[in-house]
């Protein structure tokens, strides 16, 4: 008899261990009977967390422009982040998956909910949410260490880069998310929050949409010192082309019209530090040229 609740009492241990639970970006507990085995990211972002989290080799499926790391690209995919392909999805039989809360479409992810299927909700807003992403992930996908690892240190790099340029000189700095229509970025987009860390002023930082469209004039208006895009690939620097006509902004005039491989600043992920510090190296350009 005490052989008996011996090992029924050791078979519950096991199973409560087994049991794995955190608390998404939404603020609801996502509970998994055992570490995750059959991940699902649903943004490119997203896919770029589950690998830095040490668990690439659990994801079965991700959405389209899902190119980071190299592994990524052989990932089937179940659609775009913006529209997905169900029946893909509930063939490949997930036992997690990983949305982005404001990105993808609220009607499939509640199909989705509705058909049982576990959903972990991610939005970081933040340096340290990042960090606390890639740490959740790891706890769903049995990755922990290497999560905790990577997202430290992640987060050592942004502190030495806080450090370094807190009394750095500010330069007023235009920054270009899209071309047509003309887009750039507000206080709270992470972008900013990158740019505010090297030293920059965001010249529409006050602005209430997080990615709102602006008018060319409201940027000639504003004369910033630096303009810092994006574009159309990771290799293209090609919209900064349309600003050298307008000779009278002074970062056209400084020559102070700069590239940063979209992907690096505009995914919440560990490559945003890699972004910061080429953003930094920009801005101490333009310092140099005042």
């Amino acid at each position: 008899m005490r052989l008996l609740s011996a090992v029924l009492l050791l078979t519950l241990g096991v199973i409560a261990q087994a049991e794995v639970c955190v608390v998404d970006d939404r603020q609801r507990e996502v509970c998994l009977d055992q570490p995750a085995q059959r991940i699902i990211a649903l943004s490119p972002g997203i896919t770029e967390q589950v690998f830095a989290a040490g668990a690439g080799r659990n994801l079965v499926a991700a959405v389209s422009f899902s190119d980071y790391p190299e592994a990524a690209k052989a990932l089937p995919r179940i659609g775009g982040y913006s529209r997905f392909d169900m029946e893909a999805i509930v063939a490949l039989q997930p036992d997690l998956l990983i949305g982005w809360s404001e990105g993808n479409p609220a009607e499939q992810l509640a199909q989705l909910e509705a058909l049982g299927l576990s959903i972990y909700y991610s939005e970081p807003f933040d340096f340290a949410d990042i960090a606390s992403t890639i740490k959740r992930i790891g706890v769903l996908a049995g990755t922990a260490a290497e999560a905790s690892a990577t997202a430290d240190t992640f987060l050592a790099g942004i502190n030495e880069l806080q450090t370094r340029y807190a009394s750095a000189p500010k330069v007023r700095v235009f920054q270009q998310i899209w071309k047509n229509p003309l887009m750039t970025v507000n206080k709270d987009h992470l972008i900013s929050k990158a740019t505010r860390l090297c030293g920059g002023q965001n010249i529409f930082a006050d602005l209430s949409q997080l990615s709102p469209r602006i008018d060319l004039e409201a940027v000639l208006s504003a004369d910033p010192e630096a303009i810092i895009a994006g574009g159309m690939g990771e290799e293209n620097p090609g919209w900064l082309e349309d600003w050298k006509q307008f000779g009278g902004l002074t970062a056209v005039g400084r020559n102070n019209l700069f590239f940063v491989p979209p992907s690096t600043l505009q995914r919440p992920t560990p490559r945003l530090l890699d972004g910061a510090r080429l953003l930094c190296q920009h801005l101490d350009t333009a310092r140099g040229r005042r």
